[in-house]
């Protein structure tokens, strides 16, 4: 394995620049060890290690046939559209390899030529997203929407044009052979190599939990990227959700339906109305702000039971005018069985007595939805890892809390896998300076956005190339903005005004530019060079106290008589500090500062272990030290 990585080896011939890294060694050693020993193994690799090359090539080398997840859908291209092709062509590999995504992504033809016949009212520009869609049919042999030219990420008319587990008909659809997904499937069950992300991954295991059929291949290996994200990504599937968006697709579908295969049965038109109806009663029960929280409280009020109430007895009604039409087509078939489903897990939902998960709610400006999470997924991921002859191996860029893999090994149930930390090859002492400021406005006070933008304006200005300002609030998000687009003359973009692949070409091409954003550009983002030189983060990132996940995860350790700050809010605080602190240095010519605007960090005693947990950058507490640093960038 060894000789992959040398200045001689296949990989120094095929990659531009490659430089032999003894910690991508190291990493690459206890991986194919993994593979033969089947003991699993949790690897935290620092930014620059070459932990994808690192995993991969002693995969491709044993032969196996592996499952590899990674954290996004982006992350998932560019492993199976660059990283792996690399790979494939320097070690001369044979085998097929397929990238698989989740049903979402792939466009249902029976769906879109159903609105040839009953087009829903679309917006113009829902319209002209519609022609693209038709337009892209004929042209494309993968049914990936993402590679439609122009189509909006959040379109209102995807929801029309791809199929959810609802509404799918199966082996029932007179397009099942001609199918994007199912040939999608079919290409990952053949290959060796199948590239999947995490919520595809634990889909998988929850419908294999059903003993309805899976959805991607068993494997002799799993490898699992970007492992930080897996305790929360597996809680929602491990749990079950409940939302208004499902009740008015299957509204929306039964007078479609109804149009197609039962035009004498009007009856199902004006149920569908009601349960429409009904459902938005239900939303504007909670209010009309956008919210999360407990749902327990929120149940016992009269106004939310009440319209409660209603749905269900719209859903009962509609079961027995439903039941009158079966047989009359596959569409009405199935949305009879969606109602059923749509009962059952409201039911489940809803009744919120058992012990062990967290009842909560979530609602936005059009919809409610409910969800019933387990408090812990270590003993059902378990199962998994006691399967025999199956080599499993994590890794992120940040999994350890100082040096221990405790907290993550202990939320996924690993209790006897064996644990590798590699420092990044990067000289952080050289490269970067960490400036937590004197004089701090208090981390709650009002304002306090607008307040950090005018203390940083000079220093944001003496940066030769882009910036981060990363916040833990939209609010104090939008203060910054504000200021700094009234008192720089750089370009602001911010989080929202764009998509994010858009909002980071743009970033990147300016090389002055300021990125304004929140979580979502907190980890997976990998700018070099000058373009990104300084990193502010806004506030240590500890979850809202009113988390409903957070504050029941809470009460479960104070009945166990544990310490809920310790075992739960600072490991998971030090690991997402440890993602936004990442972006900065990518490279081993990078260079920039890192500027903290939290004084817990140097005054609160568990300051000390999110400091144990950076990089050794040399520390300041004055922006003057900062500016001088700055001044000898290029």
């Amino acid at each position: 394995m060894v000789e992959l990585f040398t200045e001689q080896g296949p990989l120094a011939s095929a990659i531009e620049g490659f430089k032999p890294r003894q910690a991508q060694v190291d990493m690459a050693a206890a991986v194919t060890q993994a593979l033969h020993d089947k003991q699993p193994l949790v690897v935290e690799a620092g930014t620059g290690t070459g932990k994808t090359y690192a995993y991969l090539a002693p995969v491709l080398a044993a032969g196996k046939k592996v499952v590899l997840s990674t954290g996004s859908r982006n992350l998932q291209e560019q492993l199976f559209h660059r990283d792996l092709p690399t790979l494939v062509n320097a070690m001369a590999y044979h085998h097929p390899v397929a990238l698989l995504k989740g049903r979402a992504n792939y466009l249902c033809i029976e769906r879109l030529n159903l609105l040839n016949d009953s087009v829903p009212h679309l917006s113009e520009a829902g319209l002209a997203d519609l022609q693209r869609v038709r337009r892209f049919k004929p042209m494309t042999h993968s049914g990936d929407i993402g590679d439609i030219p122009g189509l909006a990420e959040r379109s209102e008319v995807l929801p029309l044009v791809t199929s959810t587990n609802d509404n799918c008909l199966g082996r029932e659809c007179s397009h099942y052979q001609d199918c994007y997904l199912v040939k999608a499937r079919a290409n990952a069950m053949e290959a060796q190599v199948v590239v999947v992300n995490h919520h595809l991954f634990f889909a998988d295991m929850a419908v294999r939990d059903t003993g309805f059929g899976q959805l991607i291949p068993d494997a002799d290996a799993y490898i699992l990227d970007e492992a930080h994200q897996l305790p929360d990504i597996a809680g929602q599937y491990f749990g079950q959700s409940q939302s208004s968006r499902q009740l008015l697709d299957l509204a929306r579908d039964l007078r479609v339906a109804q149009k197609v295969e039962a035009k004498d049965m009007a009856q199902i038109s004006k149920v569908a109305d009601q349960i429409e109806r009904y459902a938005q009663n239900l939303r504007l029960a909670f209010g009309y702000e956008n919210q999360r929280g407990q749902l327990r409280p929120m149940l016992a009020k009269p106004e939310v039971d009440y319209a409660l109430a209603r749905l269900n007895e719209s859903l009962a009604f509609c079961y027995e005018v439903l039941k009158l039409s079966l047989g009359r087509g596959e569409q009405l078939d199935q949305c009879f069985e969606r109602l059923v489903s749509v009962r059952t897990q409201l039911e489940a939902v809803t009744k919120v007595e058992e012990d062990g998960y967290s009842y909560w709610f979530e609602s936005t400006r059009l919809h409610i939805s409910f969800h019933k999470t387990p408090l812990s997924v270590a003993e059902r991921f378990s199962t998994e890892l006691a399967k025999e002859a199956v080599s499993w191996i994590f890794t992120s860029a940040t999994l350890a809390v100082g040096n221990s893999f405790h907290h993550f090994c202990t939320d996924m149930g690993l209790s006897h896998a064996r644990t590798l930390q590699l420092d990044s090859p990067f000289d952080y002492s050289r490269q970067s300076r960490l400036c937590v400021p004197r004089y701090l406005p208090p981390t709650h006070a009002q304002q306090r956005g607008r307040m950090l933008a005018e203390t940083l304006t000079d220093t944001l200005a003496a940066v030769p190339g882009g910036s981060f300002f990363l916040c833990t609030s939209y609010k104090v998000m939008n203060e910054v903005a504000q200021v700094l687009r009234l008192r720089l003359d750089r370009t602001v973009l911010v989080q929202g005004e764009d998509n994010k692949v858009r909002l980071l070409e743009r970033f990147s091409q300016d090389g002055r530019a300021i990125l304004v954003a929140t979580s979502s550009f907190w980890e997976g983002i990998d700018v070099r060079g000058h373009a990104l030189q300084c990193v502010i983060i806004d506030k240590l990132p500890f979850s809202a106290p009113d988390d409903p996940l957070l504050s029941a995860r809470l009460e479960d350790c104070r009945r166990k008589g544990e310490d809920g700050f310790a075992k739960v809010q600072l490991p998971k605080a030090i690991i997402t500090l440890k993602q936004g602190v990442g972006r900065l240095i990518r490279d081993v010519a990078d260079r920039g500062v890192l500027v903290i605007t939290d004084d817990r960090l140097v005054n609160r005693a568990y300051g000390a272990d999110f400091i144990s947990s950076l990089p050794a950058m040399p520390r300041t507490r004055s922006l003057q030290q900062v500016a001088e640093f700055l001044s000898t960038l290029e």
